[in-house]
């Protein structure tokens, strides 16, 4: 109807940025879960996760029956602008965590 705001769906950070601060939050969360947080499928999810481990930013190991995600808190930020700048940095900008000191 004319007049009438327009519902924006849109955010500022990509999924991927979701998924590394879910994982940032809880390293042994279930991909179930961080689907379920982030708002993707579970299928999704386990297609960025695999994205972000082959392009550096995250390795996992296995603890059991699950997984436990490490970010690489040094890798750059993959766009011309903002390469200058490293996934700590932006992890640090959004979340209300501090990266580990063993980093």
């Amino acid at each position: 109807m004319a007049g009438e705001p327009t519902k924006r769906s849109w955010t500022f950070l990509t999924n991927h940025a979701h998924v590394l601060l879910a994982i940032a939050q809880t390293p042994n969360l279930r991909v179930r879960d961080l689907a379920q947080l982030v708002g993707v499928t579970e299928r999704t999810a386990m297609q960025i996760i695999d994205d972000l481990e082959d392009g550096g930013y995250v390795t996992r190991e296995r603890e059991g029956r699950r997984n436990r995600y490490h970010i690489q808190y040094g890798h750059p930020l993959r766009h011309p602008l903002e390469e200058h700048h490293d996934i700590g940095a932006l992890l640090d900008a959004v979340s209300h965590q501090t990266q580990p000191d063993d980093t």
